[in-house]
């Protein structure tokens, strides 16, 4: 039966606090480190969402026992060389690209062949920009398309390697620190900036890892075959789940909203720096430094007055999963917003950057193409939407749906909004948590 939800109503205002499920790159960063620890650790707040269970899945079928708590996860970790390779055995990520290419870099030692899959849009997504560092390691890959599924076998001779990522890509750095995590001796990485979870979660552990900074490089050195205790990890919010509400109250009319013990870790906070030069007002409260990452209430309130911004293209990696909230608000900006280098976003569960110009259009929006992966968008802050918009066929992309709901619950309009169940991946408690807020649908 074909899912759809209909929202033909602006949400009323509203001055309300809330809690925003655990964050996604963190849960599923912690579940594969406890697995290769030593011992029991335990997260608090760890996000259910699918990609996270399939996470746990995929390191089950490893031979590591998970189980859940009332209000926590154990992992029973079994220290750097504990997986437990079967015959024919297959990891299936789901739609998650942070398991299928992490997990690929824990797998570098395996003794025999195995298969890492995917569901039919993670099948899309580029491969060969892990399979060619992982290949240096000594891993060996049959039947390689640079699509999934990847057949991936490990090595008993892994060497450590030198890897310049000029992608901006936290999963492709991450994958080589952790197949740098299993091999003798030392990788030298030399990356553009990403989201540093990886780094912090080395540093806290004490596994050997130098960072510098060298222009606009990330300098990082991972010394290999460091065994780790286990650990426990309370969790906090996810920003990039929390920036809906942010831009829903942003766009909403005498609203206020706190969203609390969000993870404030500078390289994931690009959307409120924008926002904020865009002229909103949004603030960090009870700001506090926990194992390396920083966390804290985040404050919004609705604002008329925005402006059209350029948007630096340094700036695109601590915003990579929040553009489409951004050309949003630059829709209804006064003024014409820009975004450079926006490559990445076509290479994510849908191809992002041409679904903003389609909605964009669809809204009545003037947009034009420019160079180098570029958008222009022409604000209009009057805009208010009174026709009929129908969002379908975009591969389940979580992120496009949600952004559906803040359109048609802050600009009006008649909505007919398919695959809800698309938020699974990530925020399942989305609708509920809008619903609260006073959402009708």
């Amino acid at each position: 039966m074909r899912k759809i939800i209909n929202i033909n109503k602006v949400i009323k205002p509203f001055d309300r606090k809330i809690n925003i499920s655990g964050d996604k790159s963190i849960s599923i960063r912690f579940v594969i480190m406890a697995s290769m620890a030593k011992g029991k650790s335990i997260a608090k707040n760890l996000l259910r969402s699918e990609d996270v269970l399939n996470t746990i899945k995929c390191i089950k079928n490893l031979g590591i026992k998970i189980k859940f708590k009332k209000n926590y996860c154990e992992v029973m970790g079994n220290g750097l060389d504990g997986y437990k390779y079967k015959k024919g055995l297959i990891l299936d990520a789901g739609n998650s690209g942070t398991t299928a290419r992490l997990l690929s870099g824990c797998l570098i030692n395996s003794k025999k062949t195995i298969k890492v899959t995917g569901d039919g849009s993670l099948k899309r997504r580029d491969m060969k920009r892990i399979i060619e560092p992982l290949q240096k390691f000594g891993a060996t890959f049959k039947k390689n398309n640079g699509k999934l599924p990847l057949f991936i076998k490990g090595s008993n001779f892994l060497k450590p390697i030198n890897y310049t990522e000029l992608k901006g890509s936290a999963q492709c750095k991450s994958t080589v620190m952790l197949a740098a995590l299993l091999t003798p001796g030392t990788t030298k990485l030399k990356c553009l900036p990403s989201r540093n979870h990886t780094e912090l979660l080395f540093k806290y552990l004490d596994i050997p890892t130098k960072i510098k900074k060298i222009k606009n490089f990330d300098l990082i050195e991972v010394k290999g075959k460091k065994k780790y205790k286990s650990f426990n990890y309370n969790i906090p919010g996810d920003i990039s789940s929390a920036s809906f509400f942010i831009v829903l109250t942003l766009l909403s009319k005498n609203s206020k909203l706190k969203i609390k013990n969000i993870n404030i870790n500078p390289s994931r906070t690009g959307i409120i720096t924008i926002l904020n030069s865009m002229g909103a007002k949004i603030l960090f409260l009870k700001k506090k430094k926990y194992k390396g990452e920083i966390n804290a209430d985040i404050l919004i309130k609705s604002q008329k007055n925005l402006k059209a911004i350029n948007v630096p293209k340094k700036i695109n990696s601590t915003a990579i999963d929040e553009f489409l909230l951004l050309f949003l608000v630059a829709a209804v900006s006064k003024g014409i917003s820009t975004f450079h280098g926006l490559e990445e976003l076509n290479k994510k569960e849908s191809k992002r950057l041409d679904w903003g110009f389609k909605i964009l259009n669809m809204l009545g929006i003037k947009t034009k193409k420019i160079p180098n992966y570029g958008i222009k968008i022409y604000g209009n802050p009057k805009l208010k939407l009174n026709k009929k918009y129908e969002i379908k066929n975009f591969l389940k992309d979580h992120r496009i749906f949600m952004l559906s709901v803040i359109a048609a619950t802050t600009l009006g309009g008649n909505w007919k909004i398919h695959n809800p169940e698309s938020i699974n991946t990530s925020f399942p408690n989305f609708n509920s948590l809008i619903k609260k807020l006073g959402a009708k649908f």
